[in-house]
């Protein structure tokens, strides 16, 4: 398996894989198959996708309550997330509004499959 992992002070924080070993994670996990000319990130940008959440997914304000219901610390949150632990406390508390690429991120790693998929 030629899997690169990249890390930052120490740690391994992502892992880059061949297309086809790619394709087949998504295909394991129930997913469409991703478009190879345009990455994922990029057409979620260009659809201008909403930051509203609709009515069907938990509200960013139930944010802390899925956490602490994952067993996890805001500090382990916010490093796997890739943002500061003050960051995600202003997030919990509604002060600020994540963009696209960060509520993707944190539905990802609190297992909530709505936020993470694209408009």
């Amino acid at each position: 398996m030629g899997i690169q992992v990249i890390s930052r002070d120490g740690q391994p924080e992502y892992a880059v894989v061949p297309w086809a070993q790619y394709q087949a994670l998504l295909a394991a996990a129930g997913q469409a198959p991703a478009n190879a000319d345009e990455p994922q990130a990029a057409v979620n940008e260009d659809r201008g996708e909403d930051i509203e959440q609709s009515a069907s997914l938990p509200a960013l304000g139930e944010l802390a309550q899925l956490r602490q219901a994952k067993g996890l610390a805001p500090e382990q949150l916010a490093r796997s997330v890739g943002i500061s632990p003050s960051y995600l406390a202003m997030i919990e508390s509604g002060e600020r509004v994540p963009d696209a690429a960060i509520q993707r991120s944190l539905a990802w790693h609190l297992g909530i499959a709505g936020w993470s998929e694209p408009s």
